[in-house]
């Protein structure tokens, strides 16, 4: 899920990279291999302070933010930037970007800021600038502008900036493209052909398609169980710091707590704090007590926590076995069928495709481990594709097959696919072959994996690929699950030709970890079972719970139904037309919203208030198993609801300030089309 700080806040924080003089933090004296040649500090405010090139400086304000930037852009004369960056500088909402990269809700704050840090790395690494230099720039501003801890800002430079700096050494577009690329539509739809592709599909008709019955209601069924980002954090410690500074708090290393308020509870928290140990032994505990008859597990994947400045692959690689161990210790005879996630790899989000093979940059390192550990539950004959890609297929039943997929190649925080996004490792060319295998042999499929295709944190051309490949299928696929948004939701596809036509869901199962202002949880799913007229689609499912406030407050967490389906939202049947009629009921219904909503948050005390813009943004989600393509999918049910709300007078005053806003940022988008050798791109 929201991954903290991913790769382009690397490109972000190179926006401040402006040649002039450095002011270190005072208030926060840093001493490491970055700083080590840095001449003279003080702590005292509004004293001369000495830069690295001798030239005294008044000292701005005491808060490093950027307005203390804006003061050193206006006081030094020597600036390298053209004029133009040095005013989108002091445009910047250095919080706002961070916050939308955290949360992958991306706006034009944040393509502007890419596009300028795009453009200067690349500057400098065109300008003959060592990744040495650049690094320490980058860790100084990031120290400097308080946007993170030192440990973190030095962590994050070293993980990632290699990569970044390897990636954009290499690429032969532009800010424009790239941003496009990796933001999505918040950065316009920027024609770019290097990354413009389409599967290829066998010459066979589509069956004609038939509307999905309603399975037996006393007819047999599967009892599945679906865990994901379960984010198990081993260095978690009950009364730590809960209220840190950085991505992920509540662990040793952030300290005792100040005061009770602040302090990490025995079984989690709803602050910025992964699972601890106890948390997890307990729900599975409860779930091999209370579920005795599940039949199959559905496990999608993020089992590292969220301390992404500070992982490595044995420490990740450590946290696979030992999870799987348990896994496979407490639900000994039965399936479980693994999804690889994002946060598996180290760096997160770093899955370069099999094209790049060099031994210190290939995931061979991870594939090759999965082989190992998910052999425990998958046949041998999985093995060649599990470590070519991470994805596999296998026969659940007779006429009943599941392939999971590993959605990291999708993932636009991956950026090695700037190099080559083209079908990495040919994964939907084999999903297609698999598909139409089952369509010959009469096999209905269920799909899983971790990050939804509907999410923006998936590339618009897989995600329009792999739409295709789902409407083309729709009468073999009965079924599909991901996790990674930590929110209990699905996702609706239709018709890629009638999009007024429900032809796919997709189940988005909640996470066990509650990061962040989220209860713990996971899912139950009921599948049409093995009979004669089964249709192997999900009759209902359950999400279940605890109290992570009660748990803490009394010493032991009870868990629970937090509600089913079709008894909660009054639906017959869960194809996909009752999932799209479900999202049309509840954007004229505000109780059937309001009910859905504390279900999307699982019941959490914490949950923040929801207004019309939130609204459109959660339903418009429901209605997107195509990323990046609000447009049209969404327009209508935004409509809707601006037909069916009453705006009030904050609202639309604030509305009137984000067109005011969004107009604005336009700006430098023309501006960008001055002159190439401006940015060095020449």
């Amino acid at each position: 899920m929201m991954t903290t700080y991913p790769v382009l806040f690397i490109s972000c924080l190179a926006l401040f990279v402006h040649g002039g003089p450095l002011i270190m933090n005072m208030d926060d004296p840093v001493k490491d291999k970055y700083t080590d040649n840095w001449d003279y500090r003080v702590k005292q405010n509004n004293v001369p302070v000495l830069n690295n090139t001798g030239k005294i400086h008044q000292m701005p304000p005491k808060d490093y933010d950027t307005s203390r930037l804006l003061w050193e852009l206006e006081n030094d004369q020597k600036t390298n930037l053209p004029m133009f960056v040095d005013k989108a500088l002091k445009l910047l909402n250095l919080k706002q970007v961070a916050f939308e990269i955290e949360n992958s809700v991306l706006s034009k704050v944040s393509c502007s800021a890419c596009k300028a840090g795009a453009g200067l790395l690349q500057h400098y690494t065109r300008t003959g600038k060592s990744e040495k230099e650049i690094k320490k720039t980058i860790y100084q501003f990031c120290v400097n502008l308080k946007i993170q801890t030192p440990r973190v800002c030095e962590g994050i430079t070293e993980l990632f900036a290699g990569e970044v700096l390897y990636v954009l050494g290499r690429v032969n577009i532009g800010p424009d493209e790239i941003c496009s690329f990796v933001i999505g539509d918040a950065c316009g739809d920027v024609y770019n052909p290097v990354h413009e592709w389409n599967v290829m599909f066998p010459p066979v008709p589509k069956p004609e398609v038939v509307e999905p019955k309603i399975p037996e209601s006393n007819a047999p069924s599967f009892k599945v169980l679906h865990l994901s980002d379960t984010h198990f954090d081993p260095y978690y410690m009950e009364g730590s710091n809960a209220n840190c500074a950085e991505p992920l708090c509540c662990r040793l290393t952030n300290g005792l707590a100040s005061s009770k308020e602040e302090a990490a509870g025995k079984w989690g928290d709803y602050r910025k704090c992964d699972t601890p140990k106890i948390t997890v032994d307990n729900m599975l505990q409860h779930i091999q007590e209370t579920h005795p008859d599940i039949d199959y597990i559905l496990w999608t994947g993020d089992l590292p926590p969220h301390d992404i400045w500070n992982q490595t692959k044995d420490e990740n690689l450590k946290i696979i076995k030992e999870t799987v161990k348990q896994m496979y210790a407490t639900f000994p005879n039965i399936p479980i069928f693994p999804a690889l996630g994002n946060h598996e790899s180290a760096p997160v989000n770093s899955f370069p495709p099999p094209f790049i093979d060099a031994p210190n940059i290939s995931i061979a390192w991870l594939y090759d481990e999965l082989d190992v550990q998910w052999r425990k539950w998958l046949p041998s004959s999985v093995s060649n594709t599990v470590r070519r890609g991470a994805f596999y297929s296998v026969l659940v039943r007779p006429g009943f097959r599941l392939i999971s997929l590993n959605m990291n190649y999708c993932n636009n925080k991956d950026w090695w696919l700037l190099l080559n996004s083209t079908d990495p490792a040919t994964e939907l060319q084999w999903f297609i072959y698999e598909l139409q295998s089952a369509e010959f042999n009469g096999e209905k499929v269920h799909v899983i994996g971790h990050i939804p295709p509907g999410h923006s944190d998936c590339l618009k051309v897989w995600s329009r690929n792999y739409y295709s490949i789902i409407s083309r299928y729709e009468s073999t696929i009965t079924a599909q699950f991901f996790g990674h948004t930590h929110y209990d939701e699905f996702e609706v596809f239709y018709d890629h030709k009638d999009l007024s036509r429900a032809s796919s869901i997709a189940y988005v199962g909640p996470s066990v970890s509650p990061y962040y202002d989220l209860n713990p949880g996971y899912r139950i799913y009921y599948v049409d079972g093995d009979h004669d007229h089964t249709t192997r689609g999900v009759i209902d499912h359950e999400t279940w719970t605890m109290n992570l406030r009660e748990a803490n407050l009394y010493g032991y967490p009870i868990w629970f139904k937090l509600y089913s389906a079709r008894q909660a939202f009054g639906m017959d049947s869960l194809r996909p037309q009752d999932w799209d009629d479900l999202v049309v009921k509840m954007s004229n219904d505000p109780k059937l919203f309001e009910l859905f909503y504390k279900y999307y948050y699982k019941a959490s005390p914490v949950r923040p208030s929801c207004d019309t813009s939130c609204k459109k943004k959660i339903l418009c989600d429901l209605k997107s198993g195509r990323s990046h393509d609000k447009k049209n999918l969404c327009e209508g049910i935004e409509s809707r609801i601006d037909a069916t709300s009453n705006v009030s007078w904050k609202e639309w005053i604030y509305n009137t300030i984000s067109v005011s806003m969004s107009v604005l940022w336009s700006i430098p988008r023309y501006t960008i089309q001055l002159p190439k050798y401006v940015l060095g791109l020449g």
